[in-house]
Parts: C-alpha cells; structure tokens; sequence
C-alpha cells in the first residue's frame, strides 16, 4: 500500500460519483493489494418472462441472429429496447 485512501463526506451521488470517475487508485495501492472476490448471493438483475410468438416469426428470428452471430434472445431484447427508445 502507497498512502491510506481517505474517503470524504458527499453531499450526494453525483458528488460520490464524481469523485471516484476522478481517482486514480494506482496512488493508493499496489497491484499486489488487491485481491480476487466473489458475490455467489447476488441476484440477477433480468427476470425471465414467457412470451408466445408465431412459430414462423421465431424460426425468422432465429435466422437473423445466427447470419449476425449473437443469441437470439440477446437479438429479442435489443428490438425491444430499440422499439421502446424510439
């Protein structure tokens, strides 16, 4: 460890938020300090749904997304996610 990270008081989120998007904390630590964590408990922050779709629109659906290489429920949430921002 190079020097202690005192943290202040925010005013708010932007504030916190600022602060940390401005810290560089190569000052404070080594690389040797860090260590590797994990978050089993965490939970997911999608929530799966059921939706019927004429079959002809899925197999359709499915041909786009393997000539464009991605998975075609990853395809499905990007048209609703275009379809809701536009």
């Amino acid at each position: 460890m190079k020097k202690k990270l005192v943290l202040p008081k925010f005013k708010n989120e932007d504030e916190e938020r600022e602060f940390w998007w401005n810290l560089d904390l190569s000052e404070y630590y080594e690389p040797e300090d860090l260590e590797e964590v994990h978050f089993p408990n965490l939970k997911p922050t999608s929530r799966s749904i059921s939706i019927r779709i004429p079959e002809w629109l899925l197999n359709r659906l499915k041909e786009k997304a393997n000539a464009i290489n991605v998975p075609y429920q990853a395809l499905i949430k990007e048209y609703i996610r275009k379809g809701l921002l536009s």
